[in-house]
Formats: structure tokens, sequence, C-alpha cells
């Protein structure tokens, strides 16, 4: 009885696999721009991409990181310094990419840059510090799209931007998660527009991987500064206890933060050489066995499992 059933799963599953291994022909003819190059995915992408005969514009933030990534790769990979929230800078990098692709157009984009400080307990930061995280992670991925558009639709490619598990469930305070999930939404906007113009979006979500990203100098002193900078009335009600056990959570990060940062750029490169792209690639083993799965159980229980462990402020009730 149940033996057709299992050979029709059997069936679908392996055709799925033979659909998602075809790769596109002639990668060495197409051009990728890719944003936050000076480190972690960005830079391991580039590299990855330049092994596979692609042209790659990488875009970073510094000089240094420029030349970094001249000295690892071939003279397929060029580079131009970007600030994605200087609309000024997005506006010179298209002109420059303009130049190189000419009429063929640009393949794909992967918006990579981004942070994730400031973050820490949200009463303890301003609403600057929330748009600091947003005018990278959201408007600048906006921004730098709106701009590679007419390069992306003439070579009918790929726009790839990258998320990340929080964009599915809100786990820390901060601009970072709110500005994932506008990603997330500001992604399927541009997807269903530019399906009609044969141009695929894809979404990367990533779990926790140890980049700067995750740094935890970079929390720490996020965390400290937002707490000398607070209210006294806001430090009684939380409590030197409940400060100090958040600042020694932070040294338990790295132990939580995947060191294989391949897992992400695979995701990458297949969104940008598949023949057939998947619309979303949740990366790393917490992403999809934990974080993705909490995101479908109803809110209370996801709550509960969440704050297991958590802290208790001096003023909770």
């Amino acid at each position: 009885m149940w033996l057709p059933l299992v050979v029709l799963l059997g069936l679908i599953f392996l055709y799925r696999r033979y659909r998602q291994s075809l790769i596109l022909e002639n990668l060495t003819d197409k051009y990728v721009f890719i944003t936050g190059c000076d480190s972690g995915f960005g830079k391991l992408l580039t590299r990855n991409l330049d092994k596979r005969g692609m042209r790659v514009l990488a875009a970073c933030l510094t000089e240094k990181g420029a030349e970094n990534i001249k000295k690892e790769t071939s003279s397929r990979v060029q580079t131009v310094i970007l600030d994605v929230i200087n609309t000024q800078s997005v506006r010179a990098a298209v002109k420059w990419a303009s130049a190189i692709v000419g009429d063929k157009g640009l393949w794909g984009i992967v918006n990579n840059a981004g942070i994730s400080v400031p973050s820490t307990t949200t009463e303890w930061m301003t609403k600057e510090d929330f748009f600091k995280v947003i005018n990278i992670n959201l408007l600048g991925v906006i921004d730098v799209t709106i701009h590679f558009l007419p390069l992306i639709r003439k070579a009918q490619g790929r726009v790839i931007n990258v998320s990340s598990i929080a964009g599915r469930l809100s786990l820390s305070s901060g601009g970072y998660g709110i500005s994932k999930f506008g990603v997330e939404s500001f992604s399927d906007i541009i997807r269903r527009e530019m399906k009609q113009f044969g141009v695929k979006v894809c979404i990367i979500e990533p779990g926790f991987f140890n980049t700067q990203i995750t740094s935890v100098e970079l929390i720490r002193k996020c965390s400290n500064d937002c707490w000398d900078s607070t209210s006294e009335e806001v430090r009684k009600s939380y409590g030197e206890e409940f400060y100090k056990k958040g600042i020694d959570f932070l040294d338990k990060v790295p132990a939580i933060c995947n060191k294989d940062l391949s897992l992400v750029t695979d995701c990458m490169e297949h969104a940008l050489t598949a023949v057939h792209p998947w619309t979303r690639y949740s990366a790393g083993w917490d992403a999809k066995l934990i974080y993705l799965p909490l995101s479908y159980l109803p809110t209370v229980v996801s709550d509960f499992i969440l704050t297991i462990g958590q802290p208790r402020p001096a003023g909770a009730i």
C-alpha cells in the first residue's frame, strides 16, 4: 500500500537533486558585483568565484581590504571602494561597473555588506543606535540594488541578498534583526517585480558564523558604552548583576558560532551559478535544525525556549 507512495517520493527527491545540480554554461563570461569584500563571506566568495573563472567586481569599504583581495586573487578580480550608505559612492560604483561590463550587463549582485552593532538591551539604546545598523543592512541594500538593477536586467541576472535566520526569528536586540526582516520583505517585493524581466532574486539566511558580525569585542564594547550612557534609574531597574551576566554570556558566543564560512558561500555560489537557484537558502546546522523550526512554533513556545536561562533584571516582577 505504501510502496507506490515511497517510490513516488523517491523519484521526486531524485528529480529535485538532479534539477538543483544543473549549472550554467559560459560562467567565465559573467560578471558578479559583491559588497563587503574586506573580510568574511564577501572575501571568501570572491576567491571562490575567481577560481571558477568568473569575473568578480569586489567592493570593499577600505583600501586595505581591496589590497588584500588583489593579493589573493587573479587579474579577473577588480576592486572598488564602496560605502553602501553613501549614495554618491554607490553611483560612482555603478558608473565604474558599467564601463567594465559594457553591453553584457551584470550577471549578479551579492548584497553582503553588513554590521551587527550597536546591539544590546533595548532600553539602553537610542534611536540613533538602531539607525546605524538599519542604514547599512537595509537601506544600503535597497540603495545598491536600485542603482544596479538596470545592469542586472540587461543580463537577466541574479540579485542575491544576504539576510539572516534573524530575519525569520527575532533573536537579539538592536537594529540587526529589524534590518534583516526588512531585507526579507524587500527581496520578496523585487523578486515578484523582476520576474517579468527574467531576473531571479535569492535570499541567503545564515545561522551564527564566526565573522566580524559576531565579534565579541565589538559587542562587549557596545554593551559597555550603552550601559554607561543610560540613566541612573534604568541602571537601577536592571541592576549590576543583570549587566555582568550579560557581559559574561558573550564569552560563550565563539562556541556557538560555526567557523566553516564555506557553508554560506556555497549557497551564494549555487544562487549565482545554478540553472534553477532556490528562493531561500538556510546555511548552517543551527539555522536548519533550531532557529528555522522555532520560527514555525507558536509564539508562546518559541518565546519560552529563547528566554530559558536569561538573567532577571533587579526590578523584575
